[in-house]
């Protein structure tokens, strides 16, 4: 199964995108693995990264919710 950003050609993952990001953060407010995801390794970690960002700047709650 391809990764999505692959997919759509997405090179860099947006912060702002609270509604995409939410896709992959658990219910418990954890972000979820790859294997559950099926993302590949480097948008893995730009998405880690997004998500971080989006908490520190309160875009994204820290709960996920």
């Amino acid at each position: 199964m391809p990764c999505f950003f692959c997919q759509r050609n997405v090179k860099e993952i947006d912060f702002k995108e609270a509604q995409l990001l939410r896709n992959f953060i658990s219910s418990s407010g954890k972000i979820k693995a790859k294997k559950r995801t099926g993302v590949c390794s480097s948008h893995q970690r730009k998405l880690t990264k997004a998500i971080e960002r989006a908490r520190f700047l309160a875009i994204l709650s820290p709960s996920g919710k």
